[in-house]
């Protein structure tokens, strides 16, 4: 054989090692990445989750089924960053009531009938949550500062009672046609959405079954009590 044929063979394998070389350092590097996007993915999922469950709670009764009683509110509403104030006259951020299911109210200090009404239907439906319960906040956002009955003042003692400036519920929270504010029950989520409103007239037990399926959609995420 030839010194030019030998020189030749010898150039012809230069290269093919150098291929073999590149591929195996690329298929030692393609498992790298994709443990690192597998790794990112997780993370994701784990971030997404909280999120995801809201969104199961406020989907999982579906309106186009008619299966809900209260109107489900879409796409929800948070909580105003406002400052509300308590009845010894502190102010309380409005967005600090997050973490809980809340059930509102709103009304006037005087509380007439009416209002005497929906207080005692709220009282009503988270007491018959039972052991449940104690996820749901009663929450009455009076419309003005004005003092409180003696009698109305004891009997709201176990709910949260804050002053709210009235635009700022106006531009939360939207009545049915033909109402008023005053004239519902309205549920937030833990998140501080305003998500569903429950009629003037509502029934307990189908308002309490709107509330269950609520809170079992989310028994995974959301605990009683704030962190």
């Amino acid at each position: 054989m030839s010194t030019h044929e030998t020189g030749a063979n010898n150039s012809g394998d230069e290269p093919l090692g150098l291929t073999v070389h590149t591929m195996a350092a690329a298929s030692l590097e393609a498992p790298r990445r994709g443990s690192g996007r597998v790794q990112m993915l997780l993370v994701l999922a784990v971030c997404a989750a909280p999120v995801l469950a809201s969104y199961l709670a406020y989907y999982v009764v579906r309106p186009e089924a008619r299966s809900n009683y209260g109107a489900l509110i879409a796409p929800p509403r948070p909580l105003p960053g406002v400052a509300a104030t308590n009845p010894s006259g502190q102010p309380v951020a409005l967005p600090s009531l997050r973490n809980q299911w809340l059930l509102v109210s709103v009304g006037p200090s005087a509380c007439p009938a009416g209002c005497e009404r929906r207080l005692y239907l709220q009282r009503q439906l988270r007491e018959s949550l039972g052991r449940e319960k104690d996820r749901v906040d009663w929450v009455w956002l009076r419309t003005d500062a004005a003092p409180l009955r003696p009698a109305l003042a004891q009997a709201v003692q176990a709910a949260t009672v804050l002053t709210v400036p009235p635009a700022a519920l106006q531009a939360w929270l939207e009545p049915a046609p033909g109402h008023t504010l005053d004239d519902h029950l309205y549920l937030v989520d833990p998140q501080g959405n305003w998500m569903m409103r429950f009629a003037a007239d509502l029934d307990v037990k189908k308002a309490r079954r709107d509330i269950e399926r609520l809170l079992r959609a989310s028994a995974s995420w959301d605990q009683a009590g704030r962190p």
